[in-house]
């Protein structure tokens, strides 16, 4: 069990990440303000990222891996009263589904995110420790500290 906490961790470690810098990337200007240049609309990513990745991160962090744990154990238990251990990932990912429509289409874009991440870590079936999954918190906060730098950057010289 507290190895499937480590590897939730690390999955959200990831996808908190990659959600920050998708959602920036399709919607770096969520207030409806005109993008009128290419470096226009790179500044408003990187600066939405850094929102973004403030609100939404504690969220995947703490509702997604508790959600996660929870769809995981419920197709496991399915699957084993169909007696058919290929229906696991189906239930499970129907399960992240369900628990990702909190919100609709972007905590739902973060459910699918997550179980992609964490089916991906799953295949690799590396054993995962504490310092796998603390290392993993690294990933957030550099992202973070990257677009931190670059609007620091930026208001410095232009």
């Amino acid at each position: 069990m507290i190895v499937i906490l480590f590897r939730k961790i690390i999955t959200a470690s990831i996808a908190g990440s990659l959600f920050a810098i998708l959602l920036g990337i399709i919607r770096p200007s969520p207030f409806g303000e005109p993008i009128t240049s290419l470096s226009n609309y790179l500044f408003s990513v990187v600066s939405i990222t850094l929102i973004y990745l403030m609100y939404s991160f504690p969220v995947i962090f703490i509702y997604g891996t508790l959600t996660s744990i929870i769809s995981d154990k419920l197709g496991a238990v399915v699957s084993t009263k169909l007696e058919n251990d290929r229906y696991e990932h189906i239930i499970s990912g129907v399960f992240h589904l369900l628990f990702g429509l909190v919100l609709l289409y972007v905590s739902l874009g973060a459910s699918i995110l997550f179980f992609i991440t964490d089916r991906i870590l799953l295949k690799n079936k590396n054993n995962y420790r504490l310092s796998h999954a603390m290392k993993s918190l690294a990933i957030p906060i550099t992202v973070w500290l990257i677009c931190m730098g670059i609007v620091y950057i930026e208001n410095i010289f232009f």
